[in-house]
C-alpha cells in the first residue's frame, strides 16, 4: 500500500500571554522582571502517524485536543518544533475559509491566485475556470471583490477551488458548518465522489455522524497525544462516552 502521508514523533508548543493586572505587572517589574507573565502550551506531543493513499480518516477529539494545529501541519500551514510531516501527491482543502484569498481582489483573480497557491498551473486553472464557478454557484459577483462577500460565498468559491485542483489529499476543517444545508450536502457529495476515486480524505468536524458516514477510520486526540487509533464508529463511541 502506498503511503500517502507519514508523520513521526510530531511536537508543536505556543506560547501563551496572560494579561496581568496593573499590580502584578508592576511587582513583576520591580522584581526585576524575574519569572514569566508567559506558559508553554503543548498542543502535539509526540505525534506519530502513517496515512494510505484512499484511507478516510477523521480527526477527533474535544476543544483543545490538537485535531486543527495536526490537519495544520499536514497542509504545510504550520512547521513542527521537531518531528517529521511528508505528504505524497498535491495536498489540498480547507482549512480556513477564505485562507489564500486577498479580500481587495476579485473572486475571478482569486481563483487564479488561490489555484497557483495550491499547485495548480495558469493553463489548468483556465481550463476548470466556469466549472469552479459554476459549482460555487457565485454567479455574476465572481467579479466583485471578495471583502463584500459573506462567509457563506467564501466557502464556496474557496471549496470550489479546492475541490478542482484534483487533489491526492484533501483536508477540510469544520468550515462545512458555515455553508447553507443545500450547499453542504453538495460539498459532502462531492467529498464522498473523491474518496470513491480513491484520494486520501483528512476530516476535522465536530458533527460526529457526519464522520461516521463519510470516514472509515478514526484517530482520536486528547490534549496533543493520540489516544486512539481504529474504525471510525469505535473511535467516535469512545468519545461519546467521554475520554
Amino acid at each position: 500500500m502506498t503511503t500517502a502521508i507519514e508523520i513521526a514523533d510530531l511536537n508543536k508548543q505556543f506560547v501563551l500571554r496572560h494579561t496581568r493586572s496593573m499590580k502584578e505587572a508592576f511587582v513583576w517589574l520591580m522584581k526585576g522582571r524575574k519569572g514569566d507573565l508567559s506558559e508553554k502550551f503543548h498542543a502535539l506531543k509526540g505525534v506519530s502517524l502513517t496515512i494510505n493513499q484512499g484511507e478516510t480518516v477523521a480527526l477527533l477529539g474535544l476543544n483543545g485536543s490538537g485535531k486543527s494545529t495536526l490537519l495544520k501541519h499536514i497542509s504545510g500551514v504550520m512547521r513542527p518544533d521537531t518531528g517529521t510531516v511528508r505528504t505524497r501527491g498535491r495536498v489540498a482543502g480547507l482549512i480556513e475559509v477564505g485562507a489564500g484569498f486577498h479580500p481587495d481582489l476579485s473572486g475571478r483573480d482569486n481563483v487564479y491566485l488561490n489555484g497557483a497557491i495550491l499547485g495548480m498551473s495558469e493553463a489548468e486553472i483556465a481550463e476548470k475556470f466556469d466549472s469552479i464557478v459554476e459549482f460555487s454557484e457565485i454567479g455574476h459577483f465572481i467579479d466583485t471583490e471578495v471583502k463584500f462577500y459573506s462567509s457563506g460565498m467564501y466557502l464556496r468559491l474557496a471549496f470550489s477551488v479546492a475541490v478542482h485542483t484534483d487533489p491526492e489529499v484533501f483536508l477540510v476543517d469544520e468550515i462545512l458548518a458555515v455553508g447553507d444545508e443545500p450547499f453542504k450536502q453538495k460539498c459532502l457529495a462531492k467529498i464522498r465522489e473523491l474518496a470513491d476515486a480513491g484520494r486520501t480524505l483528512i476530516v476535522v468536524s465536530h458533527e460526529l455522524d457526519l464522520v461516521a458516514q463519510i470516514c472509515e477510520r478514526g484517530v482520536l486526540l486528547d490534549h496533543g497525544t493520540v489516544l486512539m487509533d481504529g474504525p471510525v464508529n469505535q473511535v467516535v463511541e469512545r468519545l461519546r462516552k467521554g475520554i
